[in-house]
């Protein structure tokens, strides 16, 4: 590549980094789904500070198929399962992009409802993943992937880290 193809120092600062397109608002999911290899794994968090749980399940979940969606709670989501009146920390465009920002990640979008299950619905998974803090049966979309001959697994926990615990930690320093 000769110095006259690289962008100069002001286009590349201004340009948006190819993660961004990852992002995919979810009335335009369908769309951006149609060209995603299957099989889909799908599943949901709030991913307010990212840790290393969050990106060692995400890793796990991603290899269980071709292509890995992740659905992020909205502020407003987040705030009704009552995680405290400063959560979250980081407001969703920031909590997308992180995550969007992810090898393991092939899509990212959101959800403003109390579930995801609106998201499973819109993309029919064949594989929903949840952490090893929620049993199966307790997962939502169980039911409605099952039923579509689907896998649902809540994969074991390898890093015992938490957002809450680490918020309480930064709060005793």
């Amino acid at each position: 590549m000769s110095d006259s193809t690289l962008p100069t120092p002001a286009a590349a600062a201004t340009a948006l980094p190819a993660f961004e397109s990852k992002i995919v608002a979810p009335d335009e999911l369908a769309g951006r789904l149609a060209a995603v290899s299957r099989p889909l794994v799908f599943t949901n968090g709030c991913f307010d500070i990212v840790h290393r749980g969050h990106v060692t399940l995400l890793a796990q979940a991603r290899a269980l198929g071709a292509a890995l969606l992740v659905a992020v709670n909205s502020d407003a989501s987040v705030k009704r399962l009552g995680k405290g009146e400063e959560r979250p920390v980081n407001a969703l465009p920031d909590r997308l992009a992180v995550i969007a920002a992810l090898e393991s990640v092939t899509l990212v979008t959101w959800f403003d409802e109390d579930t995801p299950l609106q998201r499973i619905l819109d993309c029919r998974p064949e594989v929903l993943v949840k952490g090893g803090d929620w049993p199966v049966e307790k997962i939502v979309g169980n039911g409605e992937v099952s039923a579509c001959g689907g896998r649902v697994l809540s994969l074991p926990f390898l890093h015992q880290t938490s957002t809450t615990t680490l918020l309480e930690k930064i709060r005793r320093l």
